[in-house]
């Protein structure tokens, strides 16, 4: 049968947990591109982590790791992480170009849904494709070959519902525009009303 495999964390956890200039940028990222938790941006962290350390140590070994640079930075630049494979672009690659290639961020982009929130749950649920293959992660990460590819997996309508503020905020604002002479004739009518329906009981 042969030894269990090993499970590794993808992630690594912050040396300072409450450093509050790190937390206020996390949460931000968080917010913009509709992540359910920090570990998924820990992930993405770590993943970009690996791709400057792998960068950094074949630039090292000179004419030796050109080649593999230039593997690397062809990988990359098929993700869509960079726009060119020069080396000041793979050693400047930053987390919010890893974030945009989500399957999630795509999904927003290119207006199949009208928020992050909303494009996670069609994910999710089954409703969005690549390439006519159903996807529901959310992290998915899409090379820039298949992006013009992302459909949806089945027809749906997307609509967004009033909430109950709005729809308060909405009532009231009508109440506000009434004039006197209409909230009187709104209330004799109401009166009427009554009158009728007390005679004919």
């Amino acid at each position: 049968m042969g030894a269990p495999r090993k499970l590794r964390k993808k992630y690594s956890v912050p040396r300072t947990l409450w450093n509050s200039e790190r937390i206020g940028e996390e949460s931000a990222l968080l917010e913009e591109y509709g992540l359910k938790n920090v570990r998924e941006l820990w992930i993405v962290k770590e993943e970009l982590s690996k791709i400057r350390n792998q960068a950094r140590s074949m630039l090292g070994l000179g004419e030796k790791g050109q080649k593999e640079f230039e593997v690397l930075a062809s990988r990359i630049s098929k993700m869509g992480y960079i726009k060119s494979q020069a080396i000041e672009d793979l050693l400047g690659l930053e987390i919010r170009a890893i974030l945009e290639r989500r399957l999630q961020s795509l999904v927003l982009r290119k207006a199949l849904a009208k928020s992050m929130k909303q494009a996670r749950q069609l994910i999710t649920h089954g409703f969005i494709a690549i390439d006519g293959k159903k996807i529901s992660i959310p992290s998915y990460l899409v090379p820039v070959d298949l992006e013009d590819k992302i459909s949806y997996y089945k027809p749906i309508t997307l609509y967004t519902a009033e909430t109950a503020a709005e729809k308060r905020i909405k009532k009231s604002a009508e109440a506000i525009s009434e004039t006197p002479v209409e909230v009187e004739e709104k209330e004799s009518e109401a009166e009427e009303k009554k009158i009728e329906e007390a005679g004919t009981s």
